[in-house]
């Protein structure tokens, strides 16, 4: 998409333009007119925030394979972290992913002791996830990874606290939440 500055701006409505001596259809937004069928791969969010991740992702896997643990399982453990005792439901509702998703992921922390899964007295169907003393313990290891890698994107600490606000309205006002 290619953006045109605009003197006195409309509200959005598409408008039929002429540029480089060929029709297009053009959105005008509050500060600039956005030409809608010329897609430029540096000008896409969803780019954008797909390699934004990859980075990060990237950032933290050395860190957190000398914690024995991947991405996903720094995840999953974040969420217990913050609440233990929870449902397998809960979880993957937190961490916005299906429920046998986390399957392979809570059988490997199990594996490694750093959580158990036991069914619940109430109800026999539901599974709860708690914390084992060594996964409670890697909290603090686990604390310094992330630090490091929030020092590794050499944001000032008020800009990547409004990065991480915008991206999480970001995902609601998508995901409808």
């Amino acid at each position: 998409m290619t953006s045109l500055p605009v003197a006195a701006p409309p509200v959005s409505v598409e408008q039929h333009l002429v540029v480089d001596d060929r029709p297009v259809t053009a959105v005008a937004l509050p500060d600039r007119v956005v030409v809608a069928d010329r897609l430029r791969l540096d000008e896409q969010l969803c780019f954008a925030l797909y390699a934004a991740t990859n980075e990060i992702v990237r950032a933290y896997r050395p860190l957190l394979a000398e914690l024995g643990l991947t991405y996903p399982q720094y995840l999953l453990l974040m969420a217990l972290w913050e609440h233990d005792d929870q449902t397998v439901t809960e979880l993957a509702e937190t961490l916005r992913l299906p429920a046998h998703g986390l399957l392979p992921v809570l059988t490997r922390l199990e594996q490694s002791d750093l959580l158990l899964r036991n069914r619940d007295a109430a109800d026999r169907r539901v599974v709860r996830i708690t914390l084992t003393p060594g996964g409670r313990a890697l909290e603090r290891r686990a604390a310094r990874v992330q630090h490091r890698v929030a020092c590794q994107t050499r944001l000032p600490a008020a800009a990547l606290a409004e990065l991480r606000t915008q991206l999480h309205h970001l995902s609601q006002d998508l995901g409808g939440d």
